[in-house]
């Protein structure tokens, strides 16, 4: 859930991305949340793109962090995350 003051709260099975406190400290002014089947990506207001759940699930980003600026939008599979950039280009 996205409160208010654009943090985020999460709950549920934690292999499943029901645990996002390694990442808590940078779930702020978040715009955006999807989900994979066990991983979710939350797009920041400044654009930047924030994972978390299973790697094997998507929900590891460090690897494409520094290609994941400007997002504008995530589209989804089971276990992948795609960002559309405001290029238009894709990551």
């Amino acid at each position: 859930a996205i409160l208010a003051n654009g943090s985020v709260v999460t709950w549920g099975n934690p292999d499943d991305g029901g645990d996002c406190s390694a990442v808590q400290g940078q779930l702020k002014s978040v715009h955006q949340i999807q989900a994979a089947e066990s991983a979710f990506a939350a797009i920041l207001a400044d654009g930047s793109l924030v994972c978390w759940g299973p790697s094997e699930s998507g929900g590891d980003c460090s690897a494409v962090k520094d290609q994941l600026s400007n997002v504008q939008q995530i589209q989804t599979t089971s276990g992948a995350f795609a960002a559309i950039l405001a290029d238009g280009s894709v990551s």
